[in-house]
């Protein structure tokens, strides 16, 4: 999912559905997809971890 384009390939989203809930596939594409935005955002501003 953090790759460009984002992808998730089939076999793994069927594999996270039978043990997670589909709100809590919601949830984890959430948080994947906030550490995704704040990598980039500290990337583009030269912004170091813990920095």
């Amino acid at each position: 999912m953090s790759s460009t384009p984002a992808r998730v390939p089939d076999d793994l989203f069927r594999r996270l559905s039978e043990k997670l809930s589909p709100e809590q596939l919601v949830e984890l594409t959430a948080a994947i997809a906030l550490e995704n935005f704040s990598a980039r955002f500290n990337r583009a501003f030269e912004i170091e971890p813990g920095g």
